[in-house]
């Protein structure tokens, strides 16, 4: 995966997260997980750690 296509998935979790905070939505949930555990399958890092370390 390339680096935009990883930048892309970060832009729409914090899209997705930015969401949830209005409404809960299970589908929303579950969008989130997909994420993250399609990052960590390509980068080996879990994506929440990586969002914190570069804040």
């Amino acid at each position: 995966m390339k680096k935009s296509e990883l930048r892309r998935l970060v832009a729409e979790y914090h899209e997705i997260k930015i969401k949830l905070k209005k409404t809960q939505n299970k589908k929303l949930n579950e969008k989130l997980k997909e994420i993250e555990h399609r990052y960590f399958h390509e980068t080996g890092r879990p994506l929440l750690s990586d969002i914190k370390g570069s804040s």
